[in-house]
């Protein structure tokens, strides 16, 4: 089974090269699932075909979907959300209002990675290609799983402990509604797969990001951003797809300056992005639509290359032992060290690299050490840990 979650900045092309990649893994027998969780769907656009909630077949042993997610959060989130509004009902807020506090900022996106994990574990495929969001939602999709596992396991356990034992004493004194037993009963099977869903995702011999690009520079630098950010939350990057080169038959003076530009951008490509495979893509004269065109621009972006197996991610966090001490390893590539902080809190250490911060649970083997250093170098952080 694999996973590939394509994004990159609005516009660059990700959808018509997630539907390609897709393809490309159908047309070598791979039964694949190309699934948009993208709120603004293309999917149903690049294949020129109707695309709903349910998976259908666009082409020999691949199927697409347009993921639904108010179908998704209400098969998830109906539960608790009804619970949740008995109260607002009670304290006298409008029902409108109640909605509207009861979807969250996120709630989208987390639906839609849920019902990812669901058609990755049901055995009916043996791919499945995320046609994901522009990068900034994508980032705040895959962080997602990680803030609410970590609310799951410090937070819910003893708010369900205390509820059932109140339960009978507020009951008795007041007509509030309490939360009942079937309410944590699906906050469990929701978190549940939040926690499967993470265990995949996180996975880098299963799960991996593809990044697409143009060859410009606003676009490079978001995707430098994206690559390290991605790093820090666990997820591996396994290549780069420089999509809208100017072939060598567009000519004029027009042009020669563009194409000169462009020649100036590919090479910073290839410095910043060395470590990993790197594919490119013309810029066609007509829009890739529908499955014919959607092939010839697989057979163009991948030609011998398998779309899988020849592109492998490195799993970004690595555990070594130095001596008698313990070094957490991470590539955090394109920061500087004015960017990075480190923070041991109790049984957690703090990462944050800019807007961003991870949270990694200590295991038990490191929780009786110290941090003695971390240090920043050509990419790497290196957290050291030390006997007390």
């Amino acid at each position: 089974m694999r996973i590939v979650l394509v994004t990159g900045k609005g516009g660059v092309g990700k959808t018509t090269v997630a539907a390609a990649t897709a393809l490309a893994c159908a047309d070598l027998g791979i039964r694949t699932l190309i699934s948009s969780t993208d709120p603004a769907h293309s999917l149903a656009d690049a294949f020129d075909v109707p695309l709903g909630d349910d998976p259908v077949e666009v082409a020999p042993q691949l199927h697409g979907q347009q993921i639904d997610t108010n179908e998704q959060m209400e098969r998830s989130w109906g539960t608790i959300r009804d619970q949740l509004k008995d109260v607002f009902d009670w304290g006298g807020v409008d029902s409108l209002t109640a909605e509207e506090f009861l979807v969250f900022p996120g709630m989208d996106e987390l639906f839609a990675l849920l019902e990812v994990n669901r058609m990755a574990r049901s055995g009916d495929y043996d791919a499945v290609i995320v046609d994901c969001a522009p990068t900034a939602e994508t980032l705040r999709l895959l962080s997602l799983p990680e803030v609410l596992s970590w609310y799951f396991d410090r937070v819910f356990p003893t708010e369900r402990k205390i509820m059932r034992a109140a339960r009978p004493v507020l009951n008795r004194f007041t007509d509030l509604p309490v939360p009942e037993e079937r309410m944590f009963d699906a906050a469990q099977d929701l978190f549940g797969g939040i926690e499967e869903m993470r265990e995949l995702l996180g996975n880098t011999s299963i799960s991996s990001a593809r990044l697409v690009i143009n060859p410009e520079k606003m676009v490079i630098d978001e995707a430098r951003r994206t690559y390290t950010y991605l790093h820090l939350f666990g997820y591996g990057v396994d290549g780069v797809i420089v999509n809208r080169i100017y072939p060598d038959e567009v000519d004029g003076a027009y042009f020669a300056r563009w194409r000169e530009i462009q020649t100036a951008h590919l090479a910073t490509i290839d410095e910043a992005f060395s470590d990993v495979t790197r594919l490119r893509l013309r810029l066609f004269d007509r829009e890739m639509v529908g499955v014919p065109l959607l092939r010839v621009m697989a057979e163009e972006l991948y030609g011998d290359v398998h779309p899988l197996d020849d592109l492998v991610a490195s799993d970004p966090f690595r555990l070594n032992s130095q001596g008698e001490d313990v070094v957490l390893s991470m590539d955090v590539p394109f920061v500087g060290k004015e960017e990075v902080d480190v923070v041991r809190h109790g049984d957690e250490l703090y990462l944050s690299i800019g807007s961003y911060r991870r949270s990694l649970v200590l295991p038990d083997s490191l929780r009786q050490r110290d941090v003695s250093r971390a240090h920043l170098d050509g990419g790497h952080l290196s957290v050291t840990v030390v006997e007390r």
